[in-house]
């Protein structure tokens, strides 16, 4: 019982190596000479048509031959029959959107002002030429009294777009009015925040190692779909004293606006408003010096529109 135990055990190990190549030797060659093909099935299928295989596309009906720049078939779409009667010009080649120049003109504030000790008119206008990526920009504001520009800031900007509704901007700006004039190189960026708040923030180096920095910020609230309310805020720093435009160093004005305005159109916006304005440091010492307010309510109605 015992032996018969060990060969049932030996009968079951795997083949070595050695044993599955002395059995490969050990299994006669085949000769398929005395196989009779003629009996086999290879498939329903008959077998392929040499023409068919010469011309892929004659089983479909299809001529690819026409396709390798020959004749157009009789029933060939017409290309322009859904244009409009719009045709391509080969003297004037396709151009993308952002291949073309456009241009704008904002004029945001054109208002006339009330305080109570005077009366005065007041511009604020933006203005681009160019393509999505890069313009030419001209921003322009002023007071003018009695017929007279008592201060202007002029710039000319060079506009890059850097990311969406963002561009930097860098240019000259001319300040000029009854005090004497002056020059400075712009480097600002301007675009639309996040929650919808328009920035426009500029620094300025000018001549004699003077700096200036100027931040302005607004929004519009949609009270109706023609009827906005728009707060405002604008300040400007000057990085040294300036007593010949009566300007002191550190934050020289700030300014708080509420406007509402009326959209007749789009580009057509009636307005009224209220805004507190205040001068500070070295500036409000200038002020009082003259026997101006440093501080006061101004009452304001005028027109915005743009094209």
């Amino acid at each position: 019982m015992m032996v018969l135990g060990v060969s049932s055990v030996r009968a079951q190990e795997p083949p070595t190596p050695a044993k599955e190549t002395e059995q490969m030797k050990a299994v006669p060659d085949m000769d398929h000479s005395q196989m009779d093909h003629s009996k086999m099935d290879h498939g329903a299928a008959p077998p392929p048509d040499p023409a068919t295989l010469s011309d892929p596309g004659a089983d479909s009906g299809m001529n690819h031959g026409s396709m390798q720049g020959g004749s157009a078939p009789p029933d060939a779409r017409d290309p322009h029959a859904y244009s409009g009667g719009y045709t391509l010009d080969p003297a004037r080649p396709l151009r993308m959107a952002d291949e073309h120049n456009f241009h704008s003109l904002l004029v945001d504030r054109f208002e006339r002002v009330r305080t109570r000790d005077n009366s005065s008119t007041e511009y604020d206008l933006q203005a681009w030429f160019g393509r999505n990526y890069d313009r030419v920009v001209l921003k322009a504001e002023g007071e003018a009294d009695d017929g007279r520009i008592e201060d202007a800031h002029t710039e000319l900007l060079w506009g890059h777009a850097v990311a969406a509704y963002w561009d930097t901007q860098v240019g000259v700006r001319y300040d000029s009015g009854k005090n004497p004039d002056r020059k400075w190189l712009a480097f600002g960026i301007q675009g639309l925040a996040p929650y919808w708040f328009e920035v426009d923030a500029t620094a300025y180096v000018g001549e004699s190692g003077r700096t200036a920095l100027r931040l302005e910020a607004e929004y519009e609230l949609l009270l109706t779909q023609k009827l906005v309310l728009q707060p405002r805020i604008e300040a400007n720093f000057y990085g040294k004293r300036d007593a010949q435009r009566e300007l002191g160093s550190g934050l020289s004005d700030l300014v708080l606006g509420l406007r509402l305005r009326y959209e007749i159109r789009r580009e057509f916006a009636p307005y009224i408003g209220i805004e507190r304005s205040g001068e500070f440091g070295g500036t409000a010492d200038f002020a009082r010096a003259d026997g101006e307010r440093t501080k006061e309510t101004r009452f304001v109605a005028g027109l915005r529109f743009w094209f």
